[in-house]
């Protein structure tokens, strides 16, 4: 699809869902379909289905507007193994109205996806938009934790105290803001240490990002492979302070100033509501 017909068609989802005094949501997804692992492997993932349409359904269904985004504007991939009744309390129908959704959005089409590129989400004005949310599975391991264009997004919207909500690996995607995001995160993947920025705008938040300890729990998924470092380290490294739940993979929500972060893929239905609430 080119550039002006994405446009049109972002456009054209946020009225169809859209009323008179609805907020603007930007929801920022990856590019990537995969996730480079040490020793050279590589893992397949993307966004995860529940962690994306359980927000993005509740806001729509709160007449609010959507616009999707990924950092080069092309379409996202959904982890496979997300699409699992599990993840929606093992309700069938959910998933499957969820996946309607999905469908009916054409967020994941390759040839006719509105998603706009993030460079074009700075050209229309980051003003346009009320909240930022991210989601996870574990493509923003990949590009979105030193994505430059991110970065000046979460920084113009901390800068305005605007609403910044994030879930499971999607924390991850803040260290983009940080002033040398590439060479940090190349620190924690040569040694998993790196040395913490001295000024960062997140210094001291409160957060909450899937934890070390259900890292450890999920790693069988990732085939044999191993990630080069785990969120919870990264945000504590870079000066963060993690807020973990208190049983693997229950819900977690976090909320400090313009940030609400949510621990896994449990925590996105939580996560939604208290965006809902600061859209009020």
């Amino acid at each position: 699809m080119k550039p002006i017909q994405k446009l049109v068609a972002a456009i054209a989802l946020a009225i169809s869902f859209g009323s008179a005094h609805a907020g603007n949501v930007l929801v920022v997804l990856s590019d990537a379909d995969r996730l480079d692992l040490r020793d050279g492997k590589t893992f397949a993932t993307g966004f995860y289905l529940n962690e994306l349409m359980q927000p993005v359904k509740l806001l729509l269904d709160a007449g609010h507007q959507v616009t999707f985004a990924t950092p080069q504007g092309r379409a996202p991939t959904v982890d496979r193994s997300s699409i699992d009744p599990m993840y929606f309390g093992g309700d069938t129908e959910a998933l499957k109205t969820h996946q309607a959704l999905l469908d009916r959005l054409a967020i994941t089409a390759k040839d006719s996806s509105p998603v706009l590129s993030l460079a074009r989400i700075e050209q229309i004005g980051y003003g346009r938009f009320d909240a930022v949310y991210i989601p996870g599975g574990h493509a923003p391991m990949q590009d979105l934790l030193h994505s430059p264009a991110l970065g000046r997004l979460l920084g113009d919207f901390h800068q305005r105290g605007k609403t910044t909500a994030l879930v499971c690996h999607g924390p991850i995607a803040l260290l983009s803001t940080l002033p040398q995001a590439q060479q940090f995160t190349a620190q924690l993947a040569d040694s998993r240490k790196a040395t913490a920025p001295t000024q960062w705008i997140y210094a001291g938040y409160q957060v909450a990002v899937i934890s070390n300890q259900e890292e450890e729990l999920a790693k069988a998924a990732l085939g044999g492979g191993a990630m080069k470092f785990y969120p919870q380290t990264a945000l504590q490294q870079a000066g963060m302070v993690y807020r973990s739940n208190t049983a693997p993979w229950s819900a977690n929500v976090v909320v400090d100033r313009e940030l609400i972060t949510g621990q896994n893929p449990a925590s996105a239905v939580g996560v939604a509501k208290e965006l809902l609430s600061r859209l009020k």
